[in-house]
């Protein structure tokens, strides 16, 4: 894979990702907008995450179906369109059903981590897939810092026309360097969706690693939820100041290549049950070091590492079980996925409402505990080695 294509498919899938959070740090001037309380507020990024993830589900298995680049262009204009109107959206119900639509279409992201893993070679793939998820992390983190300060300069619905403007950038750059990558599926749609289910049916570890990763990303999304309204009620943050603190988390991208590199290396099993307890202390530790912007702070990059660890370990060992049908194994997965961030957002809106930051904390450390009890129960099922061996694509 020629590096200047890592970069491009890393710088679009963090442009495209971070469209389902532009909005949370800017969920207290959108609520002032539009007249409603702050727990309505917050389920604009349930709305967001709920779209995204019936994009993954009904979207996302295009990607063995219809050629890749043709794919990727079409849902970028839609993507464009669809921030277009958040921007000018007048009423608030009528913004909740254009969040959905933004998260229908942004699921470009995940159709190029895939296309990422097909282009890699099977020794590299866990590294090469590291650097392309460290710019959809970076993405993920720094959407939080831009929307802040773009609002806290021009207004909020500023950064829906900028990245709006992105897509369409983002739609003529692929379109010129993306490789043709015609699928090998030819029945049709509804076998493609028929093939979905089979395929988590049939994949024990797929349904498991899913799962774990849903519960890591539970936590992640009552953290970054919540966070804003702690550090203004709390801490008397500006915009501006939220921005820098959402700019501190983003270290934890650096997590994305060393965990590829450590599952190529065979540790990807080990490191996915040390960062799902890393998820449950690190909530704990926001909980206890509220009063403290530093352990805040400390909180944000261990969380996010923990879970950006525990992704690229599982996109490793996932994208190994069917070479043919790693845009319906991605699927699966991130279907799993953000379906657990919308429930988590949802509960998090309505706890933080009744119990504060406390329950919010609460919440966010009880997931990644479920999530380590499957991952221990998968181990005791299968008999994992401390050290699981290198996996390879089936042909």
């Amino acid at each position: 894979m020629r590096r200047a294509l890592t970069l491009v498919l890393a710088t679009a899938c963090g442009l495209t990702v971070a469209n389902l959070y532009y909005s949370q740090p800017l969920l207290d001037l959108i609520a002032h907008t539009f007249g409603v309380s702050q727990g309505a507020a917050a389920i604009i990024v349930t709305f967001t995450q709920a779209g995204y993830a019936l994009g993954l589900l009904f979207l996302l298995p295009l990607g063995d179906l219809v050629e890749n680049r043709k794919l990727t262009t079409r849902l970028l204009a839609g993507t464009a369109g669809s921030l277009l109107l958040a921007a000018v959206c007048p009423a608030y119900p009528i913004f909740l059903v254009i969040s959905v639509l933004v998260g229908l279409t942004s699921v470009v992201a995940q159709i190029l981590v895939p296309l990422a893993a097909h282009l890699a070679p099977p020794e590299q793939r866990g590294a090469f897939v590291g650097k392309v998820m460290s710019g959809l992390i970076l993405g993920i983190l720094l959407a939080r810092t831009v929307s802040s300060f773009v609002a806290d300069l021009w207004g909020w619905r500023t950064i829906y026309f900028i990245s709006a403007g992105l897509m369409v950038v983002l739609a003529v750059v692929l379109r010129r360097m993306l490789p043709e990558r015609a699928p090998d599926h030819t029945a049709g749609y509804a076998s493609l969706l028929f093939s979905v289910v089979k395929l988590a049916r049939e994949e024990p570890v797929l349904r498991r690693r899913a799962l774990c990763q849903a519960t890591m990303f539970a936590a992640f999304s009552a953290f970054w939820t919540a966070i804003a309204y702690e550090l203004i009620g709390e801490h008397g943050f500006s915009q501006a100041q939220i921005a820098i603190f959402a700019l501190v988390g983003a270290g934890g991208a650096a997590a994305a290549p060393l965990g590829g590199k450590l599952a190529d290396r065979g540790y990807g099993v080990v490191g996915a049950g040390v960062a799902l307890l890393l998820g449950t202390l690190t909530m704990v530790l926001a909980a206890v070091g509220h009063r403290s912007v530093v352990l805040l702070a400390v909180a944000a990059v261990l969380l996010d590492f923990a879970v950006q660890i525990h992704q690229v370990s599982s996109q490793q060992e996932i994208y190994a079980l069917r070479a043919d049908a790693r845009a319906r194994v991605n699927t699966v997965f991130m279907t799993t996925v953000f379906t657990g961030g919308a429930i988590s957002s949802a509960l998090t809106g309505a706890l933080h409402h009744r119990y504060g930051w406390t329950g919010t904390c609460v919440i966010g450390a009880v997931f990644p505990l479920i999530g380590l009890a499957i991952w221990a129960f998968g181990r005791r099922a299968v008999g994992s080695p401390a050290v699981e061996p290198e996996r390879v694509s089936v042909p």
